[in-house]
Parts: structure tokens; sequence; C-alpha cells
């Protein structure tokens, strides 16, 4: 199931995309401002992006080029209200993947996210579709898991959080950001169905993967 951030401070259009893109069986988190959307999109698990232009706080392309600076690979459409051939241009100088203007019809959004997701995997090499820390193997193609070549079985969420700790080595992921990665905050904040999925890893992974940062979430020992 690919993840996709919708960038986009204007409420109606947000939430005609999302609307759209969960219809098709996409998981998508919505960003209202610049910062939000560096945030989210830094370090993040998203398959792609599609990113407004005229974000309030900075320009969308100073947040592209700087996602693009820090190393940041998933696919960008860049959907705006800017239709000038000089904004185009500069849109894809700044790194992006497709560009598309507003007014649109979400079937030919629907179409470019699609082909840019089918893009970015075959373009994937093997290394990047396994990830491996010590003796803890995970396979993305097939999403199967091995600890100390002894196969795992993991239900899709668990894995889908063991596959954000693996993304993430070494960062401290606070609960809010792990129910936004893996739950599409389908959940409540209060919840506390992130400590019990992380429980569940632990005694599959080993208690000594995945460690608390005390008032702060969790983070994968690297």
């Amino acid at each position: 199931m690919n993840r996709i951030l919708i960038a986009e401070d204007e409420p109606r259009i947000a939430a005609f995309i999302e609307k759209g893109l969960r219809s098709h069986g996409f998981t998508t988190s919505v960003a209202i401002d610049a910062q939000s959307t560096a945030d989210m999109a830094t370090g993040s698990s998203y398959d792609l992006l599609i990113l407004d232009l005229g974000l309030p706080g900075r320009d969308g392309l100073e947040i592209l080029e700087q996602l693009r600076g820090q190393g940041e690979i998933f696919p960008v459409i860049i959907l705006t209200a800017r239709d000038d051939i000089q904004d185009k241009v500069a849109g894809f100088e700044a790194g992006a993947d497709d560009y598309l203007t507003k007014p649109f019809r979400f079937e030919e959004l629907l179409v470019r996210v699609k082909a840019r997701l089918r893009n970015a995997t075959t373009s994937q090499t093997q290394e990047e579709m396994v990830l491996r820390l010590g003796d803890v193997i995970l396979d993305l193609r097939s999403r199967k898991i091995k600890v100390a070549g002894q196969a795992i079985e993991l239900p899709a969420r668990e894995f889908t959080l063991a596959e954000t700790f693996f993304r993430n080595p070494g960062q401290v992921l606070s609960r809010e950001q792990l129910l936004d990665r893996v739950w599409g905050y389908d959940y409540d904040p209060g919840s506390n169905i992130v400590d019990v999925y992380v429980g569940y890893l632990r005694k599959k992974l080993g208690s000594n993967l995945i460690e608390t940062v005390r008032g702060m979430g969790y983070r994968l020992r690297a």
C-alpha cells in the first residue's frame, strides 16, 4: 500500500484529492503549510509527494529543493495554479518529477501518480528493496522478514511499523509520527495502539532492537 503526502493548504482541494486517492487504495496524509510539509516529508516513509507551490510560510519550490538537498528521492508531483512555462521549468529544475496545473481532473492526477510510483519502483535496485540491521532483514518486495536466518511472519500492520523503523535507524519517532505513518491517524492519538504493536515487534525481532526514549517515543538501535 503506497503512502502519499498531499501538501495543500486549501481544505476543499486537499479533501478532494485525499478522498479520491483513498478510494483507489492509497494511504494519505495532508500537510497544510510549508513547515509541516518539510517536517513530514523529511526522513519519511512516503512513496510520493503531491506538492502545491503556494503553501503558507515558504514557497513550495524552496521546500522541494530542501528535500532533494537532503537526499529525499521519492517522486514529487507539483500541483499548482502557476501555469507559466518559466514556473514549469523552475519546478523541474528544483527536482520535480511531474507538473500538473489547476484546475485539474482527478483522473489525470491519478494516472500521473500511478505512473510515477511505477517508475520509482522499477528504478529501485535490489539493495534498496532490502533493509538490513544486524541479523534482521526486511525484504520489501516479498514483504517478508528474517531474524538470524529464521523467517518470521508479520501481519501487514506490524510489517509496516517495522519498515518505518528500519527506514529511520537511530531516529527517535514519536507516537504521533508512527500513528501517522502506519495508521494514517485512523486511531485516536491518545490510544496505546503504538505501544502495543511495538511490544509485538520486540517479541518477534528481539527485545533490545527497539528502545523507548522516555517522553519522546521509540528508536531503532542503529
